[in-house]
């Protein structure tokens, strides 16, 4: 009880960090976000008008959320739920504040990292605690479980339509080609900062080749599946080029979010045992990773 408590503190934490980043930094930059987010913010620009963005985006979610209990899982959909209402609510009571200014010549860059920053380590946030911000970090979770690929590298899926039309309707209301392509411009950085601040930060499907030098490879083995269920190992003799000793390599494809019980298992198993792991990329499409939630 006291462990979903605190689960659900940081999930509605990871909501208020969200409408922070929207309200102080992405909103008043004018970038275009990601999804149905993206068309909200286009035509809340078009039509200058904050209480539109914020009708469209809970019509958007709940529609999406559908999606989620459907085909991710309920655990996911409920806690996604529970950020995106927090999201709403706290647009509507933080008070007004203004920490830049916006217009291109002096700081609209500074709002758009920070608030790219800002919104990647929130949608982190709410997915280490098995939920989402919403809308396409919904399709993320689907799609990240279905093609093992990070999930921020959705979003620049999803980017594609939504700034678009985003720009579309920017061009439609100012007729003018110089202001599209500057908000193209600040888009862009937003979403790859957005994007690889969660990637870095939430890693269950960056995967990581672990290989343990010992010489009690049966009990590294055990440590191994023991930690994590559904992973197995390899084992190779190997002979130390100087001292021509035999001992075993034990190798394991595990996820950065595993790496580091399995780790404090191997070494608690041989504290003797020399380890390392690198990245990898490209993995056969059987490779299990749990569903999110």
């Amino acid at each position: 009880m006291r462990r979903l408590f605190f689960d659900y503190c940081l999930i509605v934490l990871s909501g208020v960090l969200y409408a922070i980043a929207l309200k102080y930094f992405v909103l008043p930059s004018k970038v275009i976000l990601t999804g149905t987010e993206g068309i909200a913010t286009a035509l809340s620009y078009y039509f200058e008008s904050y209480w539109l963005f914020i009708a469209l985006y809970l019509i958007f979610q709940l529609a999406l959320h559908a999606f989620a209990f459907a085909r991710v899982s309920r655990v996911f959909a409920q806690r996604s739920l529970v950020v995106v209402s927090t999201v709403v609510f706290a647009l509507l009571v933080l008070p007004e504040m203004r920490f830049a200014d916006p217009e291109p010549q002096n700081e609209r860059i500074i709002l758009v990292l920070f608030g790219g920053i800002l919104s990647g380590a929130a949608k982190a946030l709410a997915f280490t605690h098995r939920g989402s911000t919403g809308d396409e970090d919904i399709l993320g979770a689907y799609f990240a479980a279905r093609y093992l690929k990070p999930v921020g590298s959705i979003a620049i899926v999803a980017a594609i339509v939504s700034t678009a039309f985003g720009l579309a309707m920017e061009l439609l209301k100012n007729g003018q080609f110089e202001p599209v392509v500057n908000t193209l411009m600040y888009t862009c950085i937003y979403i790859f900062a957005s994007a690889e601040t969660l990637n870095n930060l939430y890693r269950k499907f960056k995967l990581t080749m672990l290989a343990i030098i010992t010489r009690r490879q049966d009990v590294v083995g055990n440590a191994i599946t023991a930690t994590s269920g559904h992973r197995t190992y390899t084992v190779h003799d190997g002979t130390g080029g100087h001292s021509r000793e035999s001992f075993f390599v034990v190798r394991t494809i595990i996820t950065l979010e595993e790496l580091p019980p399995i780790v404090t298992a191997v070494q608690s198993a041989d504290p003797e045992c020399f380890y390392y792991y690198h990245d990898i990329e490209g993995i056969s499409g059987r490779y299990y990773i749990a569903p999110i939630g």
